[in-house]
């Protein structure tokens, strides 16, 4: 008999609450091997692909795409035993189970990811905005995995159902066959047939076209850059980006305005970003510096045939710099424990860089860098920036963060006043490096001069302690022969 198992949306490793559904990689009545990815899950911050604890078939999706699920609810209903042999295992499966009361249990015989753990969160599954729950069946339904539809365009009130009546003639002795759609007006609405055929492919309401033919016809142009005028505006997109990060909002009548559902990441962020600046007094120092050797060094580095493989950007020295300032002040790798009423000392430096992806703002960590030489950094470096704008960081690469650096120079600003990621007593604003008249030994000279801007709890860090660290990053950026020194 049919052996039905129910996996679970298991805890990824995060203290994760829930997720979204991105995408089916399976639709019902496919075969899946052990460990095959069946789905891909949006959690925090992060994309993450589940694979199958099991072999066997698809016999039903519990949840579509772009719905918001909660950990321990059935997402997908596998037949281990498609064959319909008897199984040996007095328990059995899931199949006496409707799949509706499936959908809404975590069970203790759901599939749980190996190695994620079982977590005993609520069931009740919530829709995103915007979209609404697949109702479940008492019985497998063959119907095919659910598809992503394009998001719809508001269209007017119902109107009467078109007939088909000869039109004026548009020219003397050329009468052509139209279709009349009365308009909210009470005027008729002409258009031929292909016409109106494209018009209703498209999802268009004819009363909603502006006519531009002759006698008021509606042409295929007109339905054309109707149809465009409902398109999701691309107000940016990231390098090596194909979806637009509007593409699933919802348009308004007008083209004016897109609305998007406030996905994991962005929501996540946002309330880190609040909790973050009403928790922890922040103090910002700024200083401006002359970085022309450095821009010196890293010339000099692009040419180094051992540094042939890595990427050298005036960011990896500024990396190295905050590094070593952290190593002459370590006090300022600390976080403070509000539960304890304690400031933990942390003898390590996960240097956090803030990336700006297509979902949001991430900022993953590379761990132990105060033990990296500078080629491992800028490995490092190139490794976690392409993970992040491809949107595959792992949880584990954003916890345990002390400081992060944010490179807003690349936009072309000077500086900024940054906030704290959460857990982290520090964060540096790397500037635009630009050239700039510079008084040096008298003398007014065209130098590269950037500026900094340091951060800092001041729970945990004094002003002094936070203008000794700033001032050290200056120095090394000023003249990177400091690094010999201090490293």
């Amino acid at each position: 008999m049919p052996q039905l198992q129910r996996f679970a949306l298991p805890d990824v490793g995060e203290g994760l609450t829930e997720a979204d559904i991105v995408g089916w990689r399976v639709a019902v009545g496919d075969t899946v091997a052990v460990n095959q990815v069946i789905v891909e899950i949006e959690t925090a911050k992060s994309l993450v692909e589940l694979p199958s604890p099991w072999d066997g078939v698809v016999t039903e999706l519990l949840v579509a795409e772009g719905q918001t699920v909660d950990v321990g609810t059935a997402i997908v209903v596998v037949d281990t035993d498609p064959d319909g042999e008897e199984s040996d295992d007095d328990t059995g499966g899931a199949a006496d189970v409707p799949a509706a009361e499936a959908a809404g249990s975590t069970g203790t015989s759901g599939g749980v990811l190996v190695g994620y753990g079982t977590s005993h969160a609520a069931t009740t599954r919530r829709p995103r905005r915007g979209g609404a729950a697949p109702a479940a069946s008492p019985t497998p339904s063959p119907t095919p995995a659910p598809t992503r539809a394009p998001a719809p365009i508001p269209a007017p009130a119902a109107t009467p159902t078109p007939a088909v009546v000869p039109a004026p003639e548009t020219a003397p002795g050329r009468p052509v066959a139209m279709v009349s759609t009365p308009s909210p007006t009470g005027a008729p609405m002409l258009a031929k047939p292909p016409v109106r055929k494209l018009a209703k492919d498209l999802g268009i309401a004819l009363d909603t076209v502006t006519p531009s033919g002759p006698g008021g016809i509606i042409t295929r142009d007109d339905v054309i850059a109707r149809s465009r005028q409902g398109e999701a505006r691309t107000l940016a997109t990231y390098p090596g980006d194909d979806t637009p990060w509007l593409a699933d909002g919802v348009v308004s009548g007008d083209g004016r305005q897109t609305r998007v559902p406030v996905r994991s990441v962005r929501r996540r962020t946002a309330e880190a970003m609040v909790a973050s600046a009403f928790t922890a007094p922040h103090v910002t120092v700024f200083q401006t510096v002359d970085v022309t050797r450095t821009m010196k060094l890293v010339a000099s580095l692009r040419e180094d045939r051992e540094f042939a493989d890595v990427r050298v950007t005036p960011l990896l020295i500024a990396a190295k710099a905050l590094i070593l300032a952290i190593r002459r002040h370590p006090e300022i790798s600390a976080a403070w424990d509000e539960e304890r009423q304690e400031i933990v000392y942390k003898h390590y430096v996960n240097l956090g860089i803030a990336a700006a992806t297509p979902r949001g703002l991430v900022v993953p960590n590379i761990k132990n860098v105060h033990s990296m030489p500078l080629h491992q950094l800028a490995e490092e470096i190139a490794h976690l920036t392409s993970t992040a704008r491809a949107g595959r960081t792992q949880p584990s690469e954003m916890r345990d963060g002390t400081v992060t650096i944010t490179n807003v120079g690349v936009f072309g600003t000077d500086t900024g006043t940054p906030i704290l990621n959460p857990g982290e007593s520090a964060i540096l604003a790397f500037g635009a490096i630009a050239e700039r008249p510079w008084v040096r030994k008298g003398k007014i000279k065209p130098r590269w001069v950037t500026q900094l801007a340091l951060s800092f709890d001041h729970r945990l860090v004094d002003g002094e302690l936070g203008a000794r660290v700033l001032s050290d990053v200056a120095r090394v950026l000023e003249d990177p022969a400091h690094a010999l020194v201090w490293g």
